[in-house]
C-alpha cells in the first residue's frame, strides 16, 4: 500500500482521496478549515450531457470553440465522454442536484448550444458537493492535516517524495509520501478584484515550478463578466445572464449585442471585454444586470444566496438593476498533467485548478472546472502508483526554460502587487505594461517565515511567471487580450509551457 499525500481539499481534492483511499494510505493536507475552497463558492452548477437532446459531440464542439484552437483535443473527449458518469456517481455519494418533476433541473449559460448545466441549492452547487465529499471522506481512514501550510515539495533523485509544511503551531516539519497529489487551486489572489476566496495563492503551482515541474497556458487567466461591484466582488452566476438577465450601461442601453450576436451569452472573455469597454465609457463606473424581468419568486427559488447577498448590501434584484463588474476567477494555465494527472516529475500529480490538462485552452466553458475536477481526479486517484510521463499533448507546444524569477530588496506588499496586476496584467495588456509590470516585481522580495509569507512568496513568484508569458504571447487569443497585438495569430497556435531547472536544490 503505497502512502499518498492529497493536498488541497475542494472536488478535485477530496474526490482523489476518496477514490484512492480503497488502495492506498491518504493523508489530506489543507491550509485552512477542510470545508474552504474554491469548490465552495462554484454557483453556476456542473456541465454534462445528461439528456437526450444533447450529445457528448455537441459539448466537446462547444469546449473546443471557447477554448479558442488551444484545447488538447483527446482531453476535452476524456472530459465529455466520462463526465456523465462521474455525475452520476457524485449522485450516488449524495449530492442531491435540483430537480422539477423527479427530472434534473438544468440551466443553459454562455456558450453552450444546449441546456446542459445542472445545479443544487439552486445557486450553492459547489457548497453541496463539498459538503457530500466531505462527508463521504471523513467515513474512511484517511489522516487528515488542517491549517497546515504546503511551503514545498521534496524532491530526492529526481522524484517527489513528500512535502514540506508549517504545522499549526509554527513549526516546520516534513510529511513523507511515495506520491503527492497537488489539487490546491488556482491564485485568485494575484488580482485586488477576484471572485475567489482568500486561500487561492496557487501554493501548489508555485511549489512545482520551483520543484522543476513543467507549468502550461499560465498567460490565460479568465476573468468573471459579473461580480457584484462590492467590497470582496462577490460572484453574480453566469446562470443568472443564462436565464435571461440583460447588461445594460448607465444610460439603459443593452450594449452586449453591440459587441457579440449572442449578446449576454458569449463567450467569457467576449462578456468580460465588452463591459470593462462600457465602464471606461462611463469613466470605470460598474455597469448594471437587470434580472428584474424574472420575478421575484423566481429569482428567490433559483438564486437564493444571490438573493441573499443582494440584500446584505442593499439591493433589490427583484426590483432593481445590480451594478456589476468583471473579476479575476479561473486560471486556465497550471501544473502540465497528462490526462492521468501525472506530472513532469515523477512522484507529482496535479488536478483541479493546480493542473492545467488542456481542456480549457485559452478559455474556459462556463459550468467545465467543476466537470474537469471531477474527472480527472478520479483518473488520477485510478492512475496513481504510474511514473511521470513524456507529456505529449494533443496540440503543438513550444516549450521554455525559464530562469529562476529575480528578487529585490523590497519586501513584497500583496496588496500593491494586486493592484499592479490588476491594472497591467488584467482584462487588456500591452508590451509597455507588461514591462513596467516586470520592473516592479523584479524589485520586490517575500521575507519571513509564516504561511502567510510563503503565500506571498507564491505569488510574487506566479506573477512574474504569468507575466513573462504574456509579454511572450504577441496575439490575442481567448482570455489574453494584447491591446498592442489585438489579432489572433495562427503563428502562436501553441501552448506555451515553460519550466524551471532546478538540479536536486529543491529540500533534497
Amino acid at each position: 500500500m503505497a502512502r499518498v499525500v492529497v493536498v488541497g481539499t475542494g472536488i478535485a481534492g477530496l474526490i482523489t482521496a476518496y477514490r484512492a483511499s480503497h488502495e492506498h494510505e491518504v493523508i489530506l493536507v489543507t491550509k485552512d478549515e477542510l470545508a474552504e475552497s474554491n469548490t465552495k463558492y462554484a454557483q453556476g452548477g456542473i456541465a454534462a450531457a445528461l439528456f437526450p437532446d444533447d450529445s457528448v459531440a455537441s459539448h466537446v464542439e462547444d469546449t473546443l470553440r471557447a477554448g479558442a484552437g488551444l484545447c488538447d483535443p483527446a482531453a476535452v473527449d476524456v472530459l465529455c465522454s466520462e463526465g456523465p458518469g462521474r455525475v452520476r456517481d457524485l449522485i450516488a455519494l449524495g449530492v442531491e442536484f435540483d430537480r422539477i418533476n423527479g427530472e434534473l433541473a438544468r440551466g443553459h449559460e454562455a456558450a453552450h448550444s444546449a441546456r446542459r448545466v445542472i445545479h443544487a441549492g439552486g445557486d450553492a452547487t459547489g457548497l453541496a458537493i463539498e459538503v457530500a465529499l466531505l462527508h463521504a471522506v471523513r467515513k474512511l481512514a484517511v489522516e487528515v492535516h488542517e491549517h497546515t501550510f504546503m511551503r514545498d515539495l521534496v524532491v530526492q533523485n529526481s522524484r517527489v517524495v513528500g512535502i514540506e509544511v508549517i504545522m499549526p503551531d509554527g513549526t516546520v516539519q516534513t510529511i513523507a509520501a511515495d506520491m503527492v497529489v497537488l489539487a490546491s487551486g488556482g491564485a485568485g489572489q494575484l488580482y485586488s478584484h477576484t471572485t475567489n476566496p482568500t486561500v487561492t495563492t496557487g501554493d501548489g503551482v508555485a511549489a512545482a515550478w520551483r520543484a522543476g515541474a513543467v507549468l502550461a497556458d499560465v498567460e490565460f487567466y479568465q476573468f468573471h463578466p459579473t461580480s457584484l461591484a462590492v467590497p470582496g466582488n462577490p460572484l453574480v452566476s453566469e446562470a443568472v445572464r443564462g436565464e435571461g438577465a440583460v447588461l445594460l450601461d448607465e444610460n439603459g442601453h443593452r450594449f452586449m449585442l453591440d459587441v457579440h450576436p449572442d449578446g449576454e451569452l458569449a463567450p467569457r472573455d467576449v462578456v468580460a471585454r465588452g463591459i470593462a469597454a462600457a465602464m471606461e465609457r462611463q469613466d470605470g463606473r460598474p455597469v448594471l444586470l437587470d434580472a428584474t424581468a424574472l420575478g421575484r419568486d423566481f429569482l428567490g427559488e433559483r438564486f437564493p444566496g444571490i438573493t441573499q447577498v443582494c440584500e446584505q448590501h442593499g439591493f433589490d434584484w427583484a426590483e432593481q438593476p445590480i451594478p456589476v463588474t468583471p473579476a479575476a476567477h479561473y486560471w486556465m494555465g497550471g501544473i502540465r498533467t497528462d490526462i492521468e494527472g501525472r506530472a513532469s516529475l515523477a512522484g507529482l500529480y496535479a488536478v483541479g485548478e493546480a493542473a492545467c490538462t488542456g481542456v480549457h485552452g485559452a478559455n474556459r466553458l462556463a459550468s467545465n472546472s467543476l466537470l474537469e475536477s471531477l474527472v480527472f481526479a478520479w483518473r488520477c486517484a485510478d492512475a496513481l502508483g504510474t511514473d511521470a510521463v513524456d507529456l505529449a499533448p494533443g496540440r503543438p507546444v513550444v516549450r521554455s526554460e525559464l530562469p529562476a524569477v529575480p528578487t529585490g530588496d523590497v519586501p513584497v506588499s500583496r496588496h500593491e502587487l494586486q493592484k499592479l496586476m490588476w491594472r497591467l496584467v488584467g482584462l487588456e495588456r500591452s508590451l509597455a505594461g507588461l514591462r513596467e509590470a516586470a520592473s516592479v516585481l523584479a524589485g520586490w522580495v517575500a521575507v519571513g517565515d509564516t504561511a502567510d509569507d510563503g503565500e506571498d512568496r507564491n505569488l510574487l513568484a506566479l506573477a512574474q511567471i504569468v507575466v513573462e508569458s504574456a509579454i511572450r504571447r504577441e496575439e490575442s487569443r481567448g482570455a489574453h487580450d494584447r491591446i498592442d497585438f489585438p489579432e489572433t495569430s495562427s503563428d502562436f497556435l501553441f501552448s506555451l509551457e515553460v519550466f524551471q531547472p532546478v538540479h536536486e536544490k529543491v529540500h533534497a
